[in-house]
């Protein structure tokens, strides 16, 4: 067992994953030689060679129709985008093709492909290396949207979508791609898909969130209890499909829900949430459903950044407003 950062995880889920099934090959820009924009991948040409670990062209579109065809074929690709910002020229491949091949063969043919992305601001990047907007994904039918939030969930989850026979989009937080590190064992045990995780119990109040804002909400969850407020932390990690059922349960016992996401606020994904917690669970509601989020603009510049981004102090500010409702 050893620590690492969550950027470590992912390399070791993929080189476990590569020694285990010769049919998984990753593919992307500068992901061979170099190991990645922020070396998700390094070292794992010099274990299984170029057949598996291929170098690209600047071309996104054609990154996504390669991992499809090959997912077609019987491979397993893995193919990394260097931004979510730079997964937009290959949208059309993989929500035209990726996301229907299923459906599209009667269940004939599946395109197990992965493809991953680094995703988020707060590592002072440009626009198009801090976006936010899994939000798009989520409303594809077809595609599963999974979001580490630890180095531990991040190997576990990339294992599980790698073995998953339809296609996952995995959104790798870059602000916690070296935060903070875990223990991790190599194992090679998976962890489930479409649930989400409870990090912490509570009495009072539900959080809800997803991918680097775990962060912000668990600080915020030690603030509330120092303030003699008992707060449920859940991480949704699945964000497609959506466990809504452990969210529910949560919010029934504790009355109260915050939604924290860092994406833009107007269709985001803690709309829907929501939305089902008020058609499910009205009755149980003992304050207003609150969400804090980005804002409904381009993510600034890095002088910018902490303005755009929600903190810890925001949970907490808003829990205590809520907990005023009688």
């Amino acid at each position: 067992m050893a620590e690492m950062t969550l950027v470590e995880a992912i390399n070791l889920a993929l080189a476990h994953e590569m020694q285990a099934d010769p049919s998984v090959v990753v593919l992307g820009e500068d992901i061979a030689k170099n190991g990645g924009v922020f070396r998700a991948t390094i070292g794992l040409l010099d274990k299984f060679g170029p057949d598996r670990v291929r170098d690209t062209p600047l071309a996104e579109s054609m990154i996504a129709g390669l991992a499809i065809g090959m997912a077609a074929m019987g491979l397993k690709p893995v193919a990394e985008f260097q931004f979510m910002g730079f997964l937009y020229p290959g949208l059309d491949q993989i929500i035209n093709h990726a996301s229907r091949l299923r459906n599209r063969t009667r269940g004939r043919m599946s395109c197990p492909a992965v493809f991953r992305t680094p995703y988020g601001c707060g590592i002072r990047s440009p626009e198009h290396h801090s976006e936010s907007t899994e939000a798009i994904l989520a409303h594809i039918p077809g595609l599963r949207v999974v979001i580490p939030s630890s180095p531990a969930r991040a190997y576990g989850l990339l294992l599980a979508s790698i073995r998953d026979p339809d296609p996952v989009v995995f959104l790798e937080p870059s602000r916690l791609y070296r935060w903070a590190k875990q223990e991790v064992v190599d194992n090679g045990n998976a962890l489930p898909l479409d649930v989400c995780f409870t990090l912490r119990l509570g009495e009072d109040v539900t959080l809800v969130t997803w991918g680097a804002m775990v962060k912000e909400t668990l600080a915020a969850a030690k603030i509330l209890e120092e303030n003699g407020i008992s707060a449920e932390v859940i991480d949704v990690a699945t964000i497609k499909p959506l466990d809504i059922d452990t969210i529910i349960a949560s919010v029934e016992k504790t009355g109260r829900c915050v939604i924290i996401h860092e994406a833009p606020r107007s269709g985001g994904v803690g709309a829907d949430i929501s939305a089902q917690i008020s058609e499910r669970a009205l009755l149980s509601l003992k304050a207003p459903i609150q969400r804090i989020t980005g804002y409904d603009t381009i993510v600034p510049y890095m002088r910018l950044e902490k303005y755009y981004l929600p903190n810890e102090n925001q949970i907490v500010e808003t829990v205590q407003n809520i907990m005023e409702f009688a």
